[in-house]
């Protein structure tokens, strides 16, 4: 169902987003970062938030260390600075997860609590995994949205734009710097 090459592809994708926007968001004042743009979660600040907090919960249950949350909207951090800390070495946390991986381990089921149905569930590592890096993309589209409003330019986000895709395809792994 899944490939490993193609997740370490979409896992330097997210590095590669997240860093993109957080620098451009670096030069904006923490008003505009948190000002409520009426977007699913609000604001830029509480949207970035919330990719962290459900990375952190799908890290946690692969490794069956759960994360936990009261609520899909908490706010880990309030910091910027610290928050886009925290978002990069997420960022490696997920890498490492991905270069780990093999073909048997994507298939096996893990169950886990959901927090939104408030039931448990099972589904397959490639799946939970493509999941997340689906769930990311969705939230990075309304930061971007945000951001087209606030008048920043945040530049290309196709997955084909990403400069490492077709080398780590070909190569087997990461192409960029950490």
């Amino acid at each position: 169902m899944t490939d490993p090459d193609m997740l370490q592809v979409m896992a330097g994708y997210n590095r590669w987003m997240n860093e993109r926007l957080y620098d451009v968001c670096a030069g904006m004042s923490d008003e505009e970062r948190k000002r409520d743009m009426k977007a699913f979660f609000g604001s830029i600040h509480k949207t970035f938030n919330h990719i962290l907090l459900a990375d952190r919960v799908w890290l946690g249950r692969l490794a069956a260390q759960p994360f936990e949350v009261h609520s899909l909207d908490q706010e880990l951090y309030a910091d910027f600075q610290a928050l886009a800390r925290e978002r990069a070495m997420t960022d490696s946390e997920i890498e490492d997860t991905v270069s780990n991986l093999s073909p048997e381990r994507l298939k096996e089921s893990i169950t886990y609590r959901s927090i939104s149905r408030r039931q448990e569930a099972t589904l397959p590592c490639g799946l939970i995994l493509l999941h997340m890096f689906n769930h990311q993309t969705h939230h990075r589209g309304q930061v971007t949205a945000i951001m087209s409003q606030l008048g920043r330019d945040f530049g290309v986000t196709d997955l084909i734009a990403f400069p490492g895709a077709n080398h780590m395809l070909h190569s087997g792994g990461p192409r960029h710097e950490r």
